[in-house]
C-alpha cells in the first residue's frame, strides 16, 4: 500500500499511504518509513498526516516581532529563508503558510518536496523520486531553467542541494527551505561545515526561523492563580540565563518583568495557568499544540560575523542583542499567556 519494495530489507525505505484512493472521503495520509535492524529485522515509523490547506501566517501564533520579521523576510524579492528544528516540528508547515502569504497569481512558485504534503492553488509542485536519479539537486537545477520567482525545497540534505540553493538566492530568486538543526545559529555553522562559501552565504541569507512544536493547554479545564514571587523570580532566572555573564544585557531584569505585565499581567500580576484534565482532553490536561519560535534575521553586523567564521555562540550574542528571543525564551511568554505549561517548555528548549 505504500509503494515499497517489499522484497528489500537490507535499506531505508519510505512511501505513503493515500487513503483518499481506497475511500474518497478520508482525507488522510500515513507516512511510513523503514529502517533495517539487527538480525534481520526491521523498524517502522509511521506518522499520521491530514490533507490539509496551509494555514494562514497570523495563526502560527509567533510573537508580534517574529511574526512583523518574517513577513519581512518573505516579501524581498530574492534571498535564502531557512525554518529549522526536528522532524515532526512544523517546518513544511510554516514554509507553506509563508507561500500562502505571499502566492499571488504574478508570481511563479516552484516546490520541490519528498513527499508532497499540503497543496494549495497556484503552486508548481515536484516530488522527489530517489529511485531514478530525481533527486533535490536534479530537480533545483531544471527548476532554475522553468522561470522561478519563487523556490521552496522541501530539506537540505547534502553539500549540492545547499549550493545550489545559495546560488539560487544570488541571482534573484527566493529561495526557502528546511534543514535539520537545533537552533538558528548553529544553522549557519552547520552549513559553513558543509563546505559552503561564507561570503557567498552570507550575503544570501535573509533569516532562520527554528521551531518547536509543544502541547496547548486544554482550554475546558483551564484554571489559573496569581504567580507566587518564587515562580516569578524563577521565569525571570530561566529568561535572563540566556544572556549570560554580559555586564551590558540586552534587556534588564525590571525591563522583562515590566514587559511580562504589560503583555499578559492582569491587575498588576502574572497568572499561573494549568489544566487538571477532563473528558474533553481525555483527563491529559493538553488539547492541540502550538508552536515555540526563534527568529534570527541576518543584519550588516550578523553578516560581518558569518564572514569572518564567527561561533554559534557569538551568533547567538549578536542576534540576542538585535532583538532575536531564543526558543527558551519564546515559550515562557507562552506559558505566561496560558497557552502551555513551563514543562512542555523546557522538555523541547534548551537554556
Amino acid at each position: 500500500m505504500c509503494d515499497l519494495d517489499i522484497s528489500e530489507k537490507r535499506k531505508a525505505q519510505d512511501g505513503k499511504i493515500n487513503f483518499a484512493k481506497f475511500s474518497p472521503q478520508h482525507r488522510i495520509e500515513l507516512r511510513v518509513a523503514t529502517i533495517p535492524t539487527y538480525g534481520g529485522l526491521e523498524d517502522v515509523v509511521m506518522r499520521i498526516l491530514t490533507s490539509a490547506r496551509p494555514m494562514p501566517l497570523g495563526r502560527l501564533e509567533m510573537s508580534e516581532r517574529n511574526l512583523a520579521q518574517f513577513k519581512l523576510a518573505v516579501e524581498r524579492p530574492y534571498g535564502l529563508v531557512l525554518c529549522v528544528g526536528p522532524t515532526g516540528s512544523g517546518k513544511t508547515t510554516t514554509l507553506h503558510s509563508a507561500l500562502s502569504y505571499i502566492n499571488v497569481p504574478e508570481r511563479k512558485i516552484w516546490t520541490v518536496e519528498d513527499p508532497i504534503e499540503i497543496t494549495q492553488p497556484g503552486l508548481r509542485q515536484v516530488q522527489v523520486n530517489a529511485r531514478i536519479g530525481w533527486t533535490f539537486a536534479m530537480a533545483l537545477r531544471a527548476l532554475l531553467r522553468a522561470d522561478p520567482d519563487v523556490i521552496m525545497l522541501g530539506e537540505i540534505r547534502d553539500r549540492e542541494t545547499a549550493q545550489i540553493a545559495i546560488e539560487a538566492s544570488l541571482t534573484g530568486h527566493l529561495v526557502l527551505s528546511t534543514l535539520h538543526t537545533k537552533g538558528a545559529p548553529e544553522t549557519v555553522t552547520r552549513l559553513l561545515d558543509m563546505g559552503m562559501d561564507p561570503f557567498n552565504f552570507a550575503d544570501s541569507l535573509l533569516a532562520v526561523l527554528a521551531q518547536r512544536l509543544v502541547r496547548r493547554l486544554c482550554l475546558a479545564c483551564r484554571t489559573s492563580r496569581p504567580a507566587t514571587k518564587d515562580e516569578v523570580d524563577e521565569l525571570l532566572a530561566d529568561h535572563l540565563h540566556a544572556y549570560g555573564d554580559e555586564a551590558a544585557p540586552p534587556e534588564t531584569r525590571d525591563d522583562v518583568y515590566q514587559g511580562w505585565l504589560a503583555r499578559h499581567g492582569r491587575d498588576g500580576k502574572l497568572l499561573v495557568y494549568s489544566s487538571p484534565g477532563c473528558p474533553h482532553c481525555g483527563n491529559s490536561g493538553y488539547k492541540g499544540r502550538t508552536g515555540l519560535h526563534e527568529l534570527m534575521v541576518t543584519s550588516r553586523e550578523l553578516r560581518h560575523q558569518i564572514q569572518t567564521g564567527a561561533t554559534a555562540d557569538t551568533l547567538y550574542q549578536v542576534a540576542l542583542r538585535e532583538g532575536m528571543r531564543t526558543l527558551r525564551q519564546n515559550g515562557i511568554d507562552k506559558v505566561l499567556a496560558g497557552h502551555t505549561s513551563i514543562e512542555e517548555v523546557r522538555a523541547t528548549s534548551n537554556v
